[in-house]
């Protein structure tokens, strides 16, 4: 283990889960959301990074599901071999910050930092993901929706860490897309933003959708009256034409410096349509 200070770097998740057990301290990934946050502030006294545990990093296939080790960069989701059904999530790690960003960031941090505008979030709750946890006493998992409990609040214990994010095996015939609009093409925070995830079964029906957006409330959201409508019109155009403002009811965008809660609503329909219509509607 390497300590200068109160900076500690473990080599194993051992020696990690010891010292968030032992005091409060921040958890640090890539720190791409660690350091803009102290602009101006004193670091935390106590910091743990985990940058240097390698079995917290990867993409591997284990049975049944994809594993992404928690301190995954975007630019590794990016450049790594997938399913087609990853595409959403590979859309939207490309709009993650610059690729200076991309190669130190990590999915765990996005999913940790629980910002309304997080973009990884919609596409992983389109491929209906799973956050494993870890502490001393053991590991635990949580679907995505119950894992972010609130604006930038999450279901994570003081002595817990993300270990990995655990995405269900996509079936071949599936496909995803990921549609972010804000007020420049990159680097830039969402006015909103639509993931969509379809698949199909062997007679052509769509056995599974779902539509997810962010940046339209505290937390990201699936939009399930509006899928179970669609799924009902078996891949109808006419179906997709017809989506309205009034679908997404249940969100609450805010009136912020980039847009007004209206304009937000009015794009909705727009994204969700170019999304469906990109995964093969």
């Amino acid at each position: 283990m390497l300590i200068s200070g109160e900076y500690l770097a473990p080599l194993l998740l051992e020696d990690v889960l010891h010292a968030i057990n032992d005091s409060i301290c921040t958890v640090l990934a890539g720190g791409t959301d660690v350091y803009p946050s102290r602009v101006g502030k004193n670091l935390p006294d106590r910091i743990v990074d985990l940058s240097l545990v390698e079995n917290l990093r990867g993409i591997t296939f284990q049975e049944s599901f994809w594993r992404i080790g928690a301190t995954t960069t975007w630019a590794e989701i990016v450049n790594t071999k997938l399913p087609s059904g990853f595409d959403c999530l590979k859309q939207a790690a490309t709009q993650i910050g610059a690729v200076q960003v991309q190669n130190s960031a990590t999915i765990a941090g996005n999913l940790c930092t629980a910002s309304p505008a997080g973009d990884s979030i919609p596409a992983l709750l389109a491929l209906d993901a799973e956050v494993e946890m870890m502490s001393v006493a053991g590991s635990r998992r949580l679907k995505l929706e119950d894992f972010i409990v609130g604006y930038r609040k999450t279901a994570l214990e003081t002595n817990e860490i993300v270990t990995s994010i655990n995405i269900p095996d996509v079936a071949a015939n599936s496909a995803s897309s990921f549609e972010k609009f804000g007020t420049r093409a990159y680097l830039v925070i969402s006015l909103a933003m639509v993931a969509t995830s379809i698949r199909q079964d062997v007679s052509g029906d769509i056995s599974d959708l779902r539509i997810c957006v962010g940046a339209c409330s505290p937390v990201a959201k699936r939009i399930t009256k509006l899928e179970e409508r669609l799924i009902r019109e078996r891949k109808s155009k006419k179906a997709i034409n017809q989506i309205k403002v009034e679908d997404f009811s249940m969100l609450s965008p805010i009136d912020d410096i980039r847009c007004t809660a209206e304009y937000r609503f009015k794009l909705l329909p727009v994204l969700v349509k170019r999304a469906l219509e990109h995964s093969g509607w």
